[in-house]
Parts: structure tokens; sequence; C-alpha cells
């Protein structure tokens, strides 16, 4: 059975494909639903406006005329899945796939183009996503490999380093091995991180230089906010390692973090700015963490305070009289585990509440 011309015509408007008719000179003389929605351009804009309005240039409008005036299909006047780009009204390009004729009259003489473009965006976003999943399994193997090695060798490291005697430096040294724990846990994570993505039909990228993009591996689209997102954070140590350490895990919980390398330091940062949470040494020179906690609480009351030590043994009982003055986070680095770290925070800035009476 035949279809009424009429029938055609409301097909090709409704189609959620970009089809564009242009006359002779070049001028748009239709412009379907698809082409509406894909493009932004409402028919009023469009139509009688130079179909070059639609390209990037005019060269590349030209493109598809010649392609369609070449015999490549064994006939002039057609063109089949010719890759070109458009542009849409807000200015971002789209590639597409054009297949379209020549018309003409009855003549013989050409009286205009019919064109119907296929928006590629989606098929080529889904062969880099299958490029990025065999870069991903690849590199978490070869990834994978060494960072056992390294992770072994840290802990030989650690074990050699406890054994011996207190001597001077042991606990500078117990907190680079803590800070190289915690950057292997962190390119651990980054390694879990691609091989999940390797299974995925989307991720996030940011602006990495000019028109560069870079893949963002530091989360699977946009995690729930957690308890220290937001949170103003004043890190205190006198070891930079250990401070920077602290610092970069807070901020990937989504802290505003701030550093301070003495107690000194950190109660004129405390007078110049709001913080929600304190988390200090204990062991430092001019300042110790006792002295701190209980100035800022008597400076600042409200503000929580987290003293960390590197050893079990609190030999100046700095965590036991703090205790006595109310101290409620503790947290012993040899090394600093992430996870406690977090949930040691997130504890103290978000207590509890009391269960109604």
């Amino acid at each position: 059975m035949a279809l009424p011309r009429a029938t055609y015509e409301r097909l090709i408007d409704v189609s959620p494909d970009i089809v564009v008719a242009t006359d002779v000179h070049g001028k748009v003389a239709f412009f379907n639903d698809g082409a509406a929605e894909n493009l932004g351009f409402s028919r009023e804009e469009i139509i009688g406006r130079d179909v070059s309005v639609l390209y990037p240039s005019r060269d590349e409008a030209k493109s598809v005329m010649r392609a369609m005036r070449a015999d490549a299909l064994g006939e002039p006047g057609r063109v089949v899945n010719f890759p070109t780009t458009f542009v849409a009204k807000d200015g971002h390009e789209i590639p597409v796939a054009i297949s379209g004729v020549i018309l003409y009259d009855a003549a013989g003489d050409e009286e205009g183009t019919i064109g119907f473009a296929k928006d590629l965006s989606e098929i080529i976003r889904k062969d880099q996503l299958a490029v990025l999943g065999e870069i991903a399994v690849g590199l978490s193997h070869e990834i994978n490999n060494p960072l056992a090695v390294i992770t072994f060798q840290v802990a030989m490291l650690d074990r050699f380093v406890e054994s011996q005697a207190r001597v001077a430096g042991q606990e500078a040294e117990l907190s680079r091995i803590g800070a190289i724990r915690d950057e292997i846990a962190r390119i651990e994570k980054l390694v879990q991180r691609l091989s999940e993505m390797a299974g995925q039909e989307q991720y996030a990228s940011t602006t990495y230089v000019g028109d560069a993009r870079m893949i963002d591996l530091t989360r699977g689209g946009r995690a729930a906010a957690g308890p220290l997102t937001g949170r103003r954070i004043l890190v205190v140590d006198d070891d930079e390692g250990v401070r920077t350490a602290c610092a970069e895990t807070l901020a990937a919980e989504g802290s505003q973090v701030v550093q301070a390398s003495d107690g000194i330091e950190a109660l004129r940062r405390l007078e110049q700015e709001p913080f929600d949470l304190v988390l200090s040494d204990v062991v430092m020179p001019d300042m110790d963490g006792y002295e701190l906690y209980m100035t800022a609480r008597k400076r600042f009351p409200g503000i929580p305070v987290a003293l960390m030590t590197a050893f079990y043994h609190d030999r100046d009982h700095i965590i036991k009289r703090s205790r006595m003055e109310g101290l409620e986070g503790v947290l012993f680095k040899k090394p600093i585990d992430p996870e406690r770290l977090v949930e040691t925070l997130s504890r103290l800035i978000t207590p509890p509440q009391p269960a109604p009476s």
C-alpha cells in the first residue's frame, strides 16, 4: 500500500534524526523536529538562512556539496554516511554522518538538497569507553604488581624501624613510613577506580589544559556528601610529611583544609578564620598538643580538637591529661589509618544526638 505524500512528510518531520532541506541557493527550506531538538534552533530562527550557519565554516558546508556531486557511489547527486560536523545554537559541535541527495525538478534542473544527519556523539562516546576499558584493565595489572612489591618492602622497613630502641629521629622515620603507606593506599584506590570504570558506561572528566580534558579517577560520578564535606579543618603538625598526608586525606573527603606547623601558628589561624575542627600532633616544639587543646578550648569554645601521636606510649601523659580535661578524639599514628582518621573526625563533627526522654 502506497502512503500519501503528506504521511511521508509527517514521518520526516517527527523523525529524531536531523533532517534539513535547502533551496537551489543554499538557503534552509525545511527543518524538522529532530533538527530543532538536536541543534537548538527553532524553525523561525533558521528557515531562510544560509545552511552554512549549521557548520563550523562555509568550507565544511561546501565539502558536503562536493561529496554529493562526486560519483563515489556510482552516480553523482547523492552521498551516504558522509562524516561532518554541525554546530548547535549554543556553539557546541556535534559529529554527524549525513546521507542526502540533490533534488531536481521535472526539467532536470537542480532545485535544492535534502539531508538526513545522524548524531554520532553517543557512538563515539561508547568507542572511547571501550578503549578506556582496555587501557584500565592493562594499566591496573601493570601497576598492581610493582605496588605489591613496594607494600611488602615498606612493611619490612616499618618492622625494622619499630624494632630499634628509641633513638633520635625514629618518630620522624615512622611518620615518613606512614606517609608512604597513605600514598600506597591512594594509588590502590585509583587503580580500583580504573577497574570499576572499565565496566561502566560513563565517567567524569575535568578541564586540564586549554581544550584538553582529564578523566576524573577520584570518584564514581557524584558520591554522596559525607560528614566532612565542606568542613573547615585546621591540621597542626611540625612534620610536613604527616601534615600534608593528613591534609590530602581530608581534602579527598571534601574538607577545606588549612595547615599550621606549630601550636602558635594554629592559634593565630584560629583567630583569623573560623574552623569546624582542629587536628593536632601531640609532640611539637614551643607548644605541645595539650597546651594547644587547653588554649583552644578556652578561647574558641565549641571547636572540637583531636590529638594524634606517633606512639602508643604516652610518655609525657599528654593524652591522659587532655582526656581528663574532656578530650574526645585521639589518634595513634603508627602510621595513621586514613579510614580511622576520617571516622574519628566525622564522629567529632557530628556527635550522636541524645535519645529522646
